[in-house]
């Protein structure tokens, strides 16, 4: 062979196999890619999911607890016990109707009305209108039935006037006189859904589809009900003549599932869930992942092939340069320019991407802290609910202060009237020292009630006990109950004072809770510094917390208490942790329970002289 038939830029036989092996690793790079790609892709909408699975549960659960204290709070008026005694006197129950349609108007309720012992309603915020629950009876359907048993029913069921389906919060009027109802609907929670395209369902424990951002979903279930179950949701007519037939989802590779939608073929997508914590609901999310997973294959393959193009031509170029002659050095210095301007161009492409994906990270960083600020929101709904429940023990703190204050009064007059000015400067003294009692009450419970400062200041410790023990002393007193405290002098801790003040209070008023009935009661407190931490102890001697639900005491929701909301732990370790703190429980030796505040030591002289935690 002549030497011009070797010569640069002639074709070789071994270029074809070179040629195919380059192929095959840049084929095989982009497969790789891809499948690294999809995975990614598949991690990062996961973590999207159930981020935004979180929100739409805790907006759920902020949608029902903002009614969860109605049904209480009416239940304890006047006018609405009067009106289901028998003998009511006429028009009662016509001011009550109008009453309630006030009050559902200014709460968003869909409804409200009160039902007498025999299940027929005598009140209503929809009477006098075309669908007036006026007259009918409701005795069949469960809140009630639970409501007149246990004192508290709830219920998600079709309404049978209204047609409209509605989650049914009931409570027992007095000694069981009747009933007082609170029906909450949720289209603005499913428009929300629908307007953020987002398919979103929630489901009951026997997992019948009760919420839905599609409307074709509600009633459904996601595995076939029994003959028994079905049965008993027909007779307490929960979903009419819904057919509760299965969900449009079958299941995929890769724990995905495939969404029907009618005549479209089924798509991939991501199913996740959460629990609601409301009469055992769950929260479902579908995510489709076809277009963003193609999306990120197809990107990723694409980087791919340009990296592995780039590496062929390096490596070409280099080759290239080994075999080329000095004579050729100026076709090579051409094509290397030629090779450093393509690499620019991918350079700027990849720029642009990399661009592209901080913005995307900065989008997720809004959305973590829109999110964070949603939580405090559900924290604050949280308080308030228990609010009405706190409200009810310091209206009852108060009224005996009240009483006496009326019985010096009277005989105040009398003194005075006979000439016994020194009997009379006492009884006004003493009328002083109940008003500062009374005064001492409502400013725990405005400070219950108000919203978290974020301050995080010294404060003495005398001062947080003695606003708190204001609140249960009357109440040990009145039940029998020593309260021994134990506090070494001169400690302060770092934190929100009112908030450490209603923390204080709460597991003082829980070990109450916990020695009422026993006959031997002790409930104590006790304060000590441990180097830079002070450590606040509160002690009972009552049964003790089981170890099955020594794990979930500090969960929103959960309590062992018949009529408790199940809020005040939760709360408090809350308030405890934003203060720097812990707070935790043990068992107390010799029998009952130690709750645990561990808070970071202050020097005193750093707190206002005369701050009271309280005020």
């Amino acid at each position: 062979m002549s030497a011009s038939l070797r010569g640069p830029g002639r074709w070789r036989p071994g270029r074809p196999a070179v040629v195919v092996a380059a192929l095959a690793l840049t084929l095989l790079a982009a497969w790789l890619a891809g499948r690294a790609a999809e995975r990614s892709a598949l991690a990062d909408l996961d973590r999207q999911a159930r981020a935004t699975l979180l929100i739409q549960s805790g907006a759920l659960r902020a949608e029902m607890q903002r009614q969860s204290a109605l049904p209480l709070a009416l239940a304890s008026d006047p006018e609405i016990a009067a009106v289901v005694r028998p003998g009511a006197e006429p028009g009662l129950a016509d001011r009550v109707s109008a009453r309630l349609a006030e009050i559902a108007e200014a709460t968003g309720a869909a409804v409200i009305y009160v039902i007498g012992r025999d299940g027929v309603t005598v009140a209503a915020s929809n009477a006098g209108g075309e669908g007036s629950f006026v007259g009918r009876n409701y005795g069949f359907r469960p809140y009630f039935r639970d409501a007149t048993a246990t004192g508290s029913g709830a219920q998600f069921a079709l309404g049978t006037v209204s047609g409209r389906p509605g989650f049914y919060l009931s409570r027992r009027i007095g000694d069981g006189a009747g009933v007082v109802v609170v029906k909450i609907e949720f289209d603005g929670v499913e428009a929300a859904w629908r307007t953020a395209h987002e398919s979103v369902f929630v489901t009951d424990a026997r997992g019948i589809v009760l919420v839905a951002s599609d409307p074709a979903w509600r009633f459904r279930t996601l595995t076939p009900l029994d003959a028994a179950t079905q049965a008993q949701a027909r007779a307490s007519l929960d979903f009419g003549d819904a057919p509760l037939s299965g969900m449009p989802l079958f299941p995929a590779a890769d724990g995905l599932v495939r969404v029907g939608r009618g005549a479209e073929p089924a798509r991939p997508a991501m199913l996740r869930d959460a629990p609601v914590g409301e009469a055992d609901w769950r929260i479902y999310s579908l995510t489709p992942i076809t277009g963003a997973v193609a999306r990120e294959r197809d990107q990723a393959r694409l980087i791919a092939v340009l990296a592995m193009g780039l590496a062929g031509s390096g490596l070409a170029v280099w080759v290239s340069r080994r075999a080329r002659t000095r004579q050729r050095l100026a076709e090579a210095t051409a094509r290397r320019a030629e090779l450093e301007a393509r690499v620019a161009e991918r350079t700027q492409e990849l720029s642009a991407a990399n661009d592209r994906l901080h913005e995307e990270i900065a989008e997720r960083g809004r959305s973590e802290a829109e999110r964070e600020r949603l939580g405090r929101e559900l924290a604050q709904a949280g308080r308030l609910a228990a609010l009405g429940q706190f409200a009810a023990s310091i209206a009852h703190e108060i009224n005996q202060p009240l009483a006496a204050i009326r019985t010096y009064a009277d005989n105040t007059a009398k003194l005075i009237d006979r000439g016994r000015t020194q009997d009379a400067a006492e009884n006004a003294a003493a009328i002083g020292r109940l008003t500062d009692r009374i005064g001492a009450l409502t400013r725990q419970l405005k400070g219950f009630a108000r919203r978290a400062s974020g301050r995080r200041e010294p404060v003495p410790v005398e001062a947080l006990l003695r606003g708190a023990l204001e609140v249960a002393a009357s109440r040990a007193e009145a039940e029998g109950t020593p309260l021994a405290v134990e506090a070494a002098p001169g400690l302060a801790v770092i934190g929100d004072g009112p908030r450490l003040e209603q923390v204080l209070v709460n597991l003082v008023q829980n070990a109450l809770d916990a020695v009422a009935g026993r006959q031997t009661r002790r409930v104590g407190v006790a304060v000590t510094a441990e180097a830079a931490r002070v450590v606040i102890e509160v002690r009972d001697n009552g049964p003790g917390i089981p170890e099955a639900a020594r794990g979930q005491i500090f969960e929103p929701f959960f309590t062992t208490k018949a009529d408790g909301l199940g809020l005040g732990l939760a709360i408090s370790r809350g308030i405890i942790e934003e203060c720097g703190g812990t707070l935790g429980v043990r068992d107390a030796e010799g029998g009952g329970t130690v709750f645990r505040v561990d808070l970071v030591r202050a020097a005193l002289e750093e707190a206002h002289p005369g701050e009271e935690a309280g005020a």
